[in-house]
Order: structure tokens, then sequence, then C-alpha cells
């Protein structure tokens, strides 16, 4: 990076969050502050769900699996379009209906206290860790290429979205948001047309020769974790608790003008995330063809450890590897060159042979990548703390794009953090303003001064959190599986609370409070299983219908068993 690019980059972040800070700096009423602008238009809530759900993570890593494992990963949203219309049609409408700030309040008035406080305690649980892991995933990658300091890289991130949320609080997310969008897609767009440019013309013909453009996968099994069967049904319960029960996604849509507003932004979501997500799993595939005519592809992109190694006392080892790979390299390439040159020949045999011998050379390069990845992983155990797929893109941004560039792109990922961040950090304050500390400390009816500077202090009290939850953390698991790993642990039972309290009247809340729990650590048992024995995993998407069915089938058991006691106690 030089001049330009940082100019660029700190211009946009510190530029952005400042213009937030000073248009909200009065906002002073609670529900402004929860809830936004009474008069926030469609677009505007439409963006912010949008931006609340799509991360760093989103833009850092998912080129990055799509490069690996091709573009597979894009059924994972396949259910998201009908969880949107159902939370447009059932969910929001009541949610305004009753005026509540939060998803849980609504818990509360259906059931009872310790069923509301469990919810809420369940959402500031799994979104807490989230929110630590939104804000770890871009630091450490960017400190790790760019050489800056991982410690004051999360702090630096951290504090910029916590001044501004904390200031402006709801109305702030939404504004800021909209700027941070503008960066993201201005970004994202640039490079996909400069990735474009540098492609060979039979560019997607290659990708999906070698297997990166296997979008859909009919195979009904529940140990693959991405087939068009998981991403219709594993990915609808997921988007589900998400949009339907996660405050971070709920504080984003109920404050809107009318309930039109609400709706319209929710179907703005449920047309355009695909077609965006599709864009995203595309760079990668593509990325990946672009390497395999460049002179030379790292056999690790992670490569500051990488040449910590080289350098080290086992560099004769690295350096063995670094040169089967380079072989290895040459030899697909020619292979590849080979099938492209006989694809249009009309020839289905020597088509068929030369493919044949282009994925055989595409295998042996995986072997030695992934030879690689286990030498390093042994030699330094902190390259377990994250996928080198995650640094496959933010490789391609700093060697191949011009400068200016190159810091708009790194805007991107500081953007989407900034704002995924603030979302979050909103949720998690307003959750604990009104379903803890009401709870116990009723809110002062006139004194909107109390009881804002009381929703700050929780907003900035998750901040350090989540700050300091990133500076301990780690993770073996591409970063935005871990973010769906952990969601789909802590979401079935959630939502299975919400399904009952909708659609299943005469259970009543001590029934389903202990039909939550109960699913909760079935759900954590039966992850923690499938780790122990991996022969009998299953998908984690699958966790979201069965954990969803469990407290479903756990409530209406409970409840008969209970009878009418439970009835007259929970009236």
């Amino acid at each position: 990076m030089n001049l330009i690019d940082w100019l660029v980059l700190v211009g946009t972040m510190v530029g952005i969050a400042a213009y937030g800070t000073w248009r909200t700096r009065h906002t002073d009423k609670l529900n402004t502050y929860l809830k936004g602008n009474a008069s926030t238009g469609w677009a505007t809530i439409g963006i912010s769900v949008m931006a609340t759900q799509a991360s760093t993570i989103t833009y850092l890593s998912l080129p990055g699996q799509a490069y690996e494992n091709g573009i597979a990963f894009i059924q994972n949203y396949f259910g998201l379009p009908l969880a949107l219309i159902l939370v447009a049609a059932v969910f929001l409408p009541i949610y305004r209906k009753l005026g509540v700030y939060t998803a849980y309040e609504y818990l509360g008035k259906r059931f009872d206290q310790k069923t509301r406080l469990l919810g809420a305690g369940l959402f500031l649980l799994q979104r807490g860790i989230q929110a630590g892991i939104t804000i770890y995933a871009p630091s450490i990658i960017l400190a790790t290429v760019l050489g800056w300091r991982l410690d004051l890289t999360i702090i630096f991130t951290g504090l910029l979205a916590i001044v501004y949320t904390v200031t402006g609080g709801s109305a702030a997310v939404n504004l800021t948001q909209k700027w941070q969008m503008a960066v993201i897609f201005g970004g994202m767009l640039t490079a996909f047309a400069i990735l474009l440019y540098k492609l060979p013309p039979d560019a997607t013909h290659i990708a999906g020769a070698l297997g990166k453009l296997e979008a859909v996968d009919y195979a009904p099994d529940l140990q693959r974790r991405y087939t068009i069967w998981s991403g219709l049904f594993g990915g609808f319960f997921l988007s589900l608790s998400y949009f339907g029960t996660d405050q971070s996604q709920v504080q984003r849509y109920i404050g809107g003008a009318a309930l039109r507003e609400g709706r319209l932004g929710l179907m703005f979501n449920a047309v355009l995330k695909i077609p965006m997500q599709f864009v995203i799993v595309m760079l990668g595939a593509l990325l990946f063809v672009f390497y395999q005519f460049q002179p030379s592809t790292p056999v690790i992109f992670n490569q500051s450890q990488w040449q910590r190694q080289v350098n080290g006392p086992q560099g004769e080892v690295f350096r063995e590897l670094e040169t089967r790979h380079a072989t290895a390299h040459v030899a697909k390439q020619e292979k590849i060159r080979a099938w492209v040159a006989v694809r249009d020949s009309g020839d289905a045999v020597a088509e068929a042979a030369a493919r044949s011998e282009m994925l055989a050379a595409q295998q042996e390069s995986n072997r030695i990548r992934q030879e690689a990845r286990t030498a390093l992983q042994t030699a330094d155990p902190a390259a377990k703390k994250t996928r080198d797929s995650d640094y496959v893109f933010i490789t391609f941004i700093l060697t191949q794009l011009p400068h200016g560039v190159i810091g708009l792109l790194i805007a991107v990922m500081f953007a989407s953090a900034l704002s995924s961040k603030a979302g979050e950090l909103n949720a998690l304050g307003t959750t604990s303003t009104i379903d803890l500390w009401r709870h116990f400390r009723p809110l002062v009816e006139h004194d909107e001064a109390r009881n804002v500077r009381n929703a700050k202090r929780f907003t900035a009290v998750w901040g350090i959190f989540a700050i300091a939850f990133a500076l301990f953390v780690s993770f073996a698991e591409n970063l935005i599986e871990a973010l769906n790993i952990v969601a789909s642990i802590f979401y079935p039972a959630l939502l299975g609370v919400f399904i009952v309290a909708f659609f299943i009247k005469y259970v009543r809340g001590t029934a389903v409070f202990w039909a939550a729990i109960l699913t909760q650590l079935a759900v954590i048992g039966i992850y923690v299983f499938g780790k122990i024995y991996p022969e009998h995993e299953i998908g984690y998407l699958w966790l979201n219908p069965i954990g969803c069915a469990l407290c479903v089938l756990f409530s209406v058991v409970l409840q008969a068993a209970l009878g009418d006691k439970s009835r007259a106690s929970a009236s």
C-alpha cells in the first residue's frame, strides 16, 4: 500500500464514522436511539438489513471458500427468500402491532418473563460471540497480510464502531450503513471488473471443467454440508431464525415509517441476496482460473506465515514443497491448455482424455498444497487460526490491483466490518436495556436522558466484550462457516420458541421454557457427537430444522404432561 491507498482507506473509514457521529449526535429519545427515525424508508431498511448480515467475512472469506470448493456454498441461501416472505407476512406485523423494541418482549407478552429472559439470553450469548468473530475475521487477515499488529487492528476497528454506534444508536447505524454499502458495492464491482479483464477467454469453461461451477448437489446425504436439500430446508430455518428472531435484524426493520416499509425492505433482500452472493462466489471461482494462468501461484496464500518457515530452521523442507508445487503448477497449466485446444474439436474421446489428465494434474497440485498446509500447521500452530482460503482474495487485491483501488478494497473490508459490527452492538445494547435492565430496573417514563444513557452504556460494554473476545479467539473453520456454525447451534431452540408462540396457541410458558432448554442441550449434543465421531457427523445446516422440530415436539409433549396446571400458572 502506498500513500494514495492510505488516503483512500483512512478517508473513507474515518469520514463515514465521523459523518454518522455528527449527524446523530443529538439523538436523545429512547425510541429513536433504539429503533431509528420513524420516517425511515424501505430502501434504507433494506440496505441496513443487508449490511448487518453481510460482514467482512462475506467479502473476504466467501471468495476463498469458492476458490477451494467451488460455488456450491450458494445453496446455503436457497431457503432465504421463502424465509423472508414468512417473516414479512407473520413476524413483522405482530412486532409492529405490539410496538415492541425487541423480539423477546413479544415472548414475555405471549408466554412469561422467564421465557423472555431465556430468549434474550440465547440471543446475547450467540450474538456476543459472533460480534467477536466479525471483528476478529478481518483483523487477523489484514494484520497478517499488511504486517500490522493484530491486537491494535482489532482494537482500532472495534473502537471506531463503538464511537458512532454509542453516539447515535440505531439512527447512526442506518445512516452510516448506506454509505458503507456504497463503498462495498463500488469496491467489489471494481475488483470483479478488473478480474474479468485479466481472465482468458475460456475462463468459465475451465472453471466448470475443474468442478468449480457445480452450484447444485441433489445428493440426499445429511453428511454433506451443502446440497440443495440442506439449502432449502436447513437454509430456510437458519434464515428464518436470523431474520425473524435475531434482534440485530429485527431492530433493522421494526422501526420504519409503516408496515409497508418494513415489508419492502425485507423483499429487497429476498430479491437481491442470492444474486449478490452468486456474484461473490463466482468471483472466487474465477479467481481460481486466474491463478491457473499465472507464472507462479503461492503454495500457501498466507505468505507471511509461510515465509517465516521458509527462512526458518526447517526452511529446506518448505523450499522443497515450493519447488514441487511450482513443477506441478507448470504441468497443470500444460494440461489445461491441452484440454482447451481439443474442447471444441468435436473429438469426444480426445476431449475426455484431456479432461481426465487435467483433473489428475489438479489433484496432484491439491495434494501438495494439503501437504504444505499440514507442514505449516505442524511447524507453526498459529497457522490453525484461519483457513488458507481466507487469504486468497486479499492476496489478489494486494498483488494484482492498481494503487488507489487497493485502498478502496481494503476500505471495503473495514466498511463491512463496521456496518455489521454496529448493527450487532446496537441490537445487543437494545436487548440488554429492554429485556434485562428494564426487567429488574423499570425504565423511568419521564427521564429519557437516563434511559438513553443506560442504552449507551450497554452498547459500549458489548463493544468492549467483542474486542476482548476477538483478542483471544481462534478458529479452524473457514470464517464464514464458523459464523453459520455458531448460529446453527444457538438458533434452533430460539426459533422453535417463536414457532410455538405464533402457531400453537395452547402451549404455555413453562412448557416452552423447558422445551427450549432441552432442545439447546440436544443440539449441542448432536454437534459435539459429530465432532467426536466424524463418521456420524451431519451437515451443520441440518441442526436448524432438527432443533426447531425438537423444540416444537418437546413443547407439545410437556404441555400435555403439565396440563391445566401450566395453563393456570401462566395466565
